[in-house]
Parts: C-alpha cells; structure tokens; sequence
C-alpha cells in the first residue's frame, strides 16, 4: 500500500488544468472499482460512509467511521485519505493513532464543531490543526476544511484568513468547500498551498476547476448519490414493484 510521501507528493508539481482526482469510496467494493479504473489516490467522504452504514451524516459513531476506513484503506493498493468532519472530539493524539492504525495516509477536518454546527474560530481550529500536526509529525497529510463558503456568503478575505491560520498551524492543503469557481485563483495565489474544490453539478467540470486555480478535486457523497439514483434506475428498468418482491400470502422484511 502506497505511504504518505507518495500522496502528498501527488498534490505538487501539476499542471493546470490537471488536478488530482480524488473519487470518494463509501465501502470496500467501490473502493476496488475505483482503484481498478486507475485513480492515484481516494478520499472517503463522511457523508457517503454514513449512508452506507445507516446513518444521517455526521452521526455515525467513530469507531464505527475508523472502521470503515480501514475496510476501504486495506482493499486497495492506493493512499487512502479519510473525512473525519472535525476529529469527533478526540485529543489530537488519539485521532492521528486512530487514522493511522486505520491505514488512512491523510485526513479532512473541517472548522465545523461536531454536533453544536458551531463555526469554530480561526485562531481555534489553528490551535487543534497545530496539535494534530505535532501529534502525526509527516505521517499524516491534514487538509484543511473551510466552511464559510457553505455556510452561504463566504468571501476570499474570510477563506483566506483562515486558510492562512490553518497553513501556518501546518496543515498541508486548504479546503474551502463551496467555493466559487471564480475565487479558486484568488485563493491559491493567496494561500501558496495545494487548494482543494469540490465538484457539483453547478460547477464546471473537474479540470475546469483545476485551470482556475484548483490543485485536487474530490466529490463529497456525490459518488455515492449517483450510484444509489442508477441503481434506482435499475430496479425501475427491471419492472420490480413492492408487490412483485412480495408475493401473496409472503411477508416481507419489514414485516417480520
């Protein structure tokens, strides 16, 4: 299994208009498919994880959230970085010996507080970044989460004051989700780290976002929102209808 060294050096170097790809796998199996399509590297996002183990996202337990990651990390022979919202509450040690036993080689950790939905400070979140750093040394790549844009109304100044907050407490990428495409150019010329952009069905195309300004890309649930409306499709194609599933006189699952 590829190490950290070999992720983090895929965000540096490139090209624009050649971004790092970073499909998210919510399980194992789409893990393996996405690894056997050719992807360098994959990023889990909590919120597909949380639907394939039956929860509304961010309320899945972390054991159960690590588990998953190693599932993932452990089935294929790429880097594997995990969405951990923003570390669950965990001293800074024990989140970075819980990603790295999961065989996770870096991490997402937003400035949303978990459960409150409070936006943390910038001087707050660059505190914990600074411990999560000192506590994984270079063994974990920490991509800094930016919420101000999905929040609504986000601007440049206020992503950049806290990408500049996050990098100084060593994290290695910044993340402002829901950026505007426009602000990707302002953001990297102004951050000098790797920059992060999500992809959304409003936004243009993957490596649009890479020639305005964006270094990797990754896909939150959107992967996994897609698979489960295909196989909606499936299921419709095949004329399968409640009634057909149980028979007459059969209870179903559901029932019992």
């Amino acid at each position: 299994m590829a190490g950290v060294d070999t992720f983090r050096a895929l965000h540096h170097g490139r090209l624009p208009g050649d971004p790092l790809i970073l499909p998210g796998p919510w399980d194992a199996a789409s893990a393996r498919v996405l690894a056997d399509a050719g992807f360098a590297a994959l990023a889990t996002p909590s919120a597909g994880v949380a639907a394939s183990l039956g929860y509304e996202d961010g309320e899945v337990p972390y054991e159960e959230m690590f588990a998953a990651v190693a599932r993932i990390a452990r089935s294929v022979p790429v880097p594997v970085s995990a969405d951990v919202e923003d570390g669950y509450g965990l001293p800074p040690a024990e989140l970075v010996e819980r990603l790295l036993e999961a065989g996770a080689v870096g991490c997402n950790l937003e400035d949303t507080e978990h459960g409150t939905k409070r936006l943390k400070s910038p001087a707050e979140q660059a505190d914990f970044l600074a411990a999560v750093r000192a506590a994984a040394g270079d063994r974990l790549f920490v991509n800094a989460r930016v919420d101000t844009y999905l929040r609504g109304g986000g601007t440049v100044e206020e992503a950049v004051e806290r990408g500049r907050a996050y990098a100084a407490a060593g994290a290695d990428c910044v993340y402002p989700i829901m950026a505007k495409p426009a602000h990707l150019g302002p953001l990297a010329d102004r951050l000098g780290l790797p920059l992060n952009a999500v992809a959304h069905p409003s936004f243009p195309p993957p490596r649009e976002l890479g020639k305005l300004g964006a270094t990797r890309i990754t896909f939150g649930p959107g992967l996994q929102l897609r698979t489960m409306h295909a196989l909606s499709g499936i299921v419709h194609e095949l004329g399968i209808t409640p009634d057909d599933a149980h028979p007459a006189g059969q209870d179903s699952p559901t029932q019992k």
